[in-house]
């Protein structure tokens, strides 16, 4: 395990060297996220936060990430991720249709379940590349769903990504475990810039490869010592927030009649602040979250099927309840903000 920690330190001080100089480019051709009602930040934030992460990310692969016994899904990987870094780049700058960003994702998909990188989960073969699919579609999404408040997708994904370097390395998979620890380092030398208050945002060039190597990275997880009817938990629940969070997103704006692609306020940072929580201490408690999950993702990975069976069980009830907390407060808070605006109206 100790070996993969120069991976881990490269990556981090590639990222905070780069950091900087993406700002200083983002500024110099005008790239920034400028203010809007369904945003947080008040002022215009440089965006091209994703090209330090990648570039350190790819920095450290290059050095330490020698994997000849793996070289063709590593080839594979890097070629999705930096696909999507193009693409990312290219919605920040342009703002793409939603239908284009899902074609682009939907084709990495079915690359990635043509080359050998899918889910082996039901023996069949078109249930499996359909879940492939759904599962990257959903994590890419999901990790893009979740870059809404300061620090919150670069933290979460760096706890996710720490999660599954020690999942993979208790386990000896070696591409696995440098290719987290790769994108762990990277992510927390970026959270220097990113952390509340942020002086830039990573953008979609950040989120969408950052989402695509949590899935992939997810989806390659072995255990040879705990049964298939457990294991499918283990990447869940280690990714366990974004899914969460684009759930709650996604059922909240069709029962209010909303398109699921429409941003808002509604994410589960923005329901903590509503409900009194500072926006740094509703991240941090997300941060807890992700850690308290890696964490029951670990027990799983060594626990009799049983055992591993009744956390998986318990996490997923506690899941519900939070669900259904966020949710009431929601109402609740839309309830209020009509009958102040009823008020409001009444007075004029």
């Amino acid at each position: 395990m100790f070996d993969y920690i120069p991976v881990l330190a490269v990556g981090f001080a590639a990222s905070v060297s780069l950091a900087p100089l993406t700002r200083r480019l983002a500024q110099r051709i005008g790239l920034v996220d400028k203010p809007s009602a369904r945003k947080v930040h008040q002022v215009p934030m440089p965006l091209m936060g994703g090209l330090a992460i990648y570039l350190a990310f790819l920095l450290a692969l290059l050095i330490f990430g020698n994997q000849p016994a793996h070289l063709n899904e590593l080839i594979a990987i890097v070629l999705c991720a930096s696909f999507l870094a193009a693409i990312g780049f290219w919605d920040d700058r342009k703002e793409l249709r939603p239908r284009t960003k899902y074609a682009s994702q939907l084709a990495v998909a079915l690359f990635c379940a043509a080359v050998g990188l899918r889910v082996d989960l039901f023996g069949n073969l078109l249930l499996d590349v359909a879940l492939t699919v759904f599962w990257y579609v959903g994590i890419i999404n999901a990790v893009n769903f979740l870059d809404n408040m300061d620090g919150l997708a670069a933290g979460s994904s760096a706890i996710a990504a720490f999660f599954l370097f020690l999942l993979s390395a208790l386990q000896g998979q070696t591409l696995v475990s440098s290719l987290s620890a790769a994108l762990c380092g990277a992510l927390i030398g970026f959270l220097i810039y990113n952390f509340n208050p942020a002086s830039m945002f990573m953008g979609d060039m950040g989120s969408l490869p950052i989402g695509f190597l949590l899935a992939v990275l997810g989806l390659k997880l072995r255990f040879a010592t705990q049964a298939p009817a457990a294991s499918w938990m283990i990447p869940i629940l280690v990714l366990g927030l974004p899914i969460f969070d684009t759930t709650l997103v996604v059922f909240t704006r069709l029962r209010e009649g909303r398109s699921p692609a429409q941003g808002g306020k509604d994410h589960c940072s923005h329901r903590l602040v509503a409900m009194g929580l500072h926006p740094r201490l509703a991240v941090l408690t997300l941060y807890a979250v992700c850690a308290l999950l890696g964490m029951a993702a670990i027990l799983i990975s060594f626990a009799p099927l049983e055992a591993a069976l009744l956390i998986g069980s318990g996490v997923g009830a506690v899941g519900i309840g939070a669900f259904i907390l966020l949710e009431v407060a929601r109402i609740k808070q839309q309830r209020k903000m009509r009958a102040k605006a009823s008020q409001n109206t009444q007075k004029g």
